[in-house]
């Protein structure tokens, strides 16, 4: 990979390379755009083949959380880190302890929390050599856990994407198929459940699929059939990937919308939603209550105020609608398009975010 090349084409800002020989630490921070804040973004541990495989990943996820962080309508720039290693064996305080001061000496560009592989314990280590770290042990202040606020934010996402498939916001007696029933989405079952849905499930787990069945008279169903299943809402909850060219044929919901990340196998698939008039919640956008909670340790965490915030995203969805109809695009689309305006709206308005005694740390 041409690093310098493909930063300078994409607009990256910053690539970090974090060695440390005594711990094994081998890491990547990517800062992407800190046009509207610092970047935040989560520390993902795992079993690269290599380190360009590495850098890659860091970048991509890095631009990812740009557009999740703007288009939430939180004052964040996009970031990631990227550890090289096995979470299941590699670890070690040292290793945590030596990331943190590499943030630390970020100055404030950059704010961390969990990711695939990580933990809050990870994060408390990383939280003793540096602050600019969200996610840890609610003793030192933090939210704990992020599910039900995540699962509440896509429960609201699906009422707004009801609305425009719809024309009303109501779930109640809309089936939702539910793809994956894990920790977030028996939480959102709970709130379709609380509204009168009905539910149809499935999981590759026979328990939480039992699960769901008696706490909510769910009907449950294969893998397979949860596609073909008549519902008015898919919800993947699971897996990504899941709308494809062998999942679009056999699809009979009006709406997608769900917790899983990356639910397009790619942007085709979107614009095939969008020929065949399915109302689709971009994951980024109806995902994105767990950002936006641990968004709110950042200026001394209230559980209120953020649950008020993850509400908002029935408006920022509502708005990618409307930009979907405005522009005559589809909603994935539509969803970098609100993140790119609201970017673009602020770019001569602040300079790339530094350190300057009046950071969002400083605020507490």
């Amino acid at each position: 990979m041409e690093i310098t090349k493909y930063m300078e084409t994409h607009d990256y800002e910053q690539l970090v390379v974090c060695q440390d020989r005594e711990s094994g630490l081998k890491a990547f921070i990517c800062i992407h755009d800190t046009t509207l804040g610092p970047a935040l973004g989560g520390t993902r541990m795992w079993t690269y083949d290599s380190e360009d495989d590495a850098i890659e990943d860091a970048m991509r996820l890095a631009r990812g959380m740009t557009y999740k962080n703007a288009a939430t309508g939180l004052n964040l720039g996009g970031g990631k880190t990227v550890v090289m290693g096995d979470p299941r064996k590699d670890k070690n305080e040292a290793m945590f302890r030596a990331l943190g001061r590499f943030i630390q000496g970020l100055n404030g560009r950059y704010i961390t929390a969990e990711d695939v592989g990580t933990t809050v314990d990870d994060m408390d280590l990383i939280h003793e050599e540096t602050n600019y770290v969200t996610g840890i042990s609610p003793e030192f202040g933090s939210s704990g856990n992020p599910s039900p606020v995540t699962a509440y934010g896509v429960y609201k996402g699906m009422k707004a994407s009801a609305k425009a498939a719809f024309g009303d916001d109501s779930l109640d007696g809309k089936t939702v198929a539910v793809q994956g029933v894990g920790t977030v989405a028996f939480t959102l079952c709970e709130h379709l459940h609380e509204e009168g849905a009905n539910l149809i499930v499935t999981d590759i787990n026979e328990e939480a699929v039992e699960r769901a069945v008696k706490a909510f008279g769910a009907k449950a169903v294969s893998t397979d059939e949860i596609y073909s299943v008549d519902c008015d809402i898919f919800a993947p909850c699971a897996l990504g990937a899941v709308i494809n060219d062998d999942t679009l044929p056999s699809l009979k919901a009006k709406v997608i919308a769900g917790s899983a990340n990356n639910q397009l196998k790619a942007d085709e698939h979107g614009e095939a939603l969008y020929n065949k008039g399915i109302v689709y919640a971009p994951d980024y956008v109806i995902n994105a209550g767990g950002v936006i909670n641990v968004a709110d340790e950042l200026i001394g965490y209230n559980s209120d105020r953020a649950l008020r915030r993850v509400e908002g995203i029935y408006d920022n969805l509502m708005k990618v609608y409307q930009i979907s109809d405005r522009d005559h695009i589809g909603s994935y689309k539509a969803a970098n398009r609100l993140a790119e305006e609201r970017i673009q709206a602020l770019k001569n308005a602040r300079s790339t975010f530094l350190k300057n005694g009046k950071d969002i740390l400083s605020m507490r």
